[in-house]
């Protein structure tokens, strides 16, 4: 019983034992994993650019990290959504980075979309990589829950 249900008074509710899953059997929704990845790879990015100034190998790795834990923690039925995620996700990082300031992933004189796409070029192998293990591995939780 929560601590909440058991100060207003109410009686516990009745519920059966349920053994806790694995991580990689995920029950998340898609909609809270795209809200928690977004969240980490910014903080990532965030992290990296106040420690050195641009975006290097600690937000590739992070990127690809978090884009297999999203694959690890959705459920079944939302495996599309995290599917297309990756691409997407990094997009969105490099965007809202060249906006704050194009120097951090291009040449300072760069426009925003020039930006971007210097900063997508710059991390394409951690975009294969990160989208390589995430759709491997939502492929290898479909298989193995037929």
């Amino acid at each position: 019983m929560s601590d909440v249900r058991a100060r207003l008074g109410h009686p516990p509710r009745v519920s059966a034992h349920r053994t806790p899953r694995p991580i990689w059997e995920g029950e998340s929704r898609g909609s809270e994993v795209v809200a928690l990845t977004a969240a980490l790879t910014l903080t990532a990015a965030a992290a990296e650019i106040t420690l050195s100034g641009r975006l290097g190998w600690f937000f590739d790795l992070c990127f690809v990290a978090v884009c297999l834990t999203a694959a690890m923690t959705v459920r079944p039925r939302d495996f599309f959504t995290v599917g297309v995620l990756p691409p997407l996700l990094m997009l969105g990082t490099m965007v809202l980075v060249a906006l704050n300031g194009t120097h951090v992933i291009a040449a300072r004189n760069d426009s925003v979309v020039q930006a971007v796409i210097t900063g997508l070029a710059h991390h394409a192998v951690a975009l294969f990589v990160g989208y390589a293990v995430c759709l491997v591995t939502l492929g290898l939780r479909r298989s193995a829950a037929r």
